[in-house]
């Protein structure tokens, strides 16, 4: 498959009263046609910044990309000016919000707010366009598209509202779809039925996906590749076997440490990473996860540890990786 998306050392910084806030501090990676891709970590690691950035939807002031590049399809999204990018925007790359209820307009009826995007980059009639977004809210599953259209947002439940949101997504047939954390505010049926909707929708358009997300049980179902971020670094890169079953970095050990099994007693405590991430104001020499790490040695406080190949498609940023290594 080509390569549809490559971020190239990433920075993106906030310039704030109390100093430089490096909310993504040289992150790369690259994204392949049709592929789905998890980014995980802690609240405040860099995850939805990154995504943002990809937007650029980086609100400045305070915010900056100070550095880096961002390839889509051949062409450096941080080159084009304002008008290039809303051409991009919600047509090409397109970004399902985490909370569905301040992403819709509550003032405007969901086929306004689904018909706005097909006339403006599709150059569809109204009438068209009408008829195009009953169908778009047939194909997310939301019943009875016809007269649901013609509603507003605080008339739908919060499934529902999300699969409003997948339905002005794909509207345009983009090639790249992002969802920042889309079944936070939802129950656990439902973040089932969205997930399953999406990556079902991009099997059958081969739309790439960006999922955002904390939760590892979605990370292990549904993406193909995995991203590991702290502190606005990628400090472990695999594939989703990889990661679970060969963690080679401490933090994504933690991670995988914090999730209750149900192949344990119930008796058996968590194991979870102690303390709290750095300040990304004042982020320490050496590894910014030294402090909670309790595999550190010597050499994590003088040097930031560089993202190394472990085995074709595995890297991780972490001096002691080989003793994480499982037994043979």
């Amino acid at each position: 498959m080509a390569t549809l998306l490559e971020v190239r050392d990433l920075k993106t910084h906030f310039f704030t009263f109390g100093g430089v806030v490096k909310a993504v501090d040289g992150v790369s990676y690259d994204l392949e046609e049709g592929e789905t891709l998890g980014l995980v970590g802690e609240s405040g690691c860099g995850k939805s910044v990154s995504a943002l950035s990809i937007m650029r939807l980086i609100p400045d002031p305070p915010g900056k990309i100070v550095e880096g590049e961002i390839i889509f399809n051949g062409e450096d999204l941080l080159k084009m000016n304002s008008t290039q990018m809303r051409r991009i925007r919600g047509h090409q790359i397109s970004m399902v919000f985490q909370e569905p209820m301040t992403s819709l307009n509550p003032v405007l009826s969901v086929e306004r707010q689904l018909t706005e995007t097909l006339q403006l980059h599709l150059g569809m009639s109204r009438s068209d366009a009408g008829k195009e977004a009953v169908r778009r809210l047939d194909q997310v599953g939301i019943p009875d598209p016809e007269r649901r259209v013609k509603q507003f947002p605080h008339q739908f439940s919060g499934g529902m509202r999300q699969r409003v949101m997948i339905a002005m997504a794909l509207s345009c047939n983009p090639r790249l779809i992002i969802a920042d954390e889309p079944t936070t505010a939802l129950d656990v049926t439902i973040q089932a039925q969205i997930l399953e909707l999406m990556k079902g929708l991009s099997r059958e358009y081969g739309v790439a996906l960006i999922v955002i997300t904390h939760n590892l049980g979605v990370v292990a179902r549904y993406a193909d590749r995995v991203n590991i971020m702290y502190a606005g670094k990628i400090i472990e890169r695999g594939n989703a076997q990889d990661i679970y079953r060969d963690p080679r970095h401490p933090y994504t050990l933690g991670l995988l440490n914090s999730v209750p099994r149900l192949d344990l007693p119930r008796t058996e405590k968590l194991d979870p990473i102690e303390g709290q991430p750095p300040d990304l104001v004042n982020i320490p020499m050496g590894c910014s996860f030294r402090e909670r790490c309790r595999y550190a040695i010597d050499q994590c406080a003088e040097e930031t540890p560089p993202l190394e190949h472990i085995t074709d498609g595995h890297s991780s940023a972490c001096y002691v990786s080989s003793q994480l290594a499982p037994a043979s």
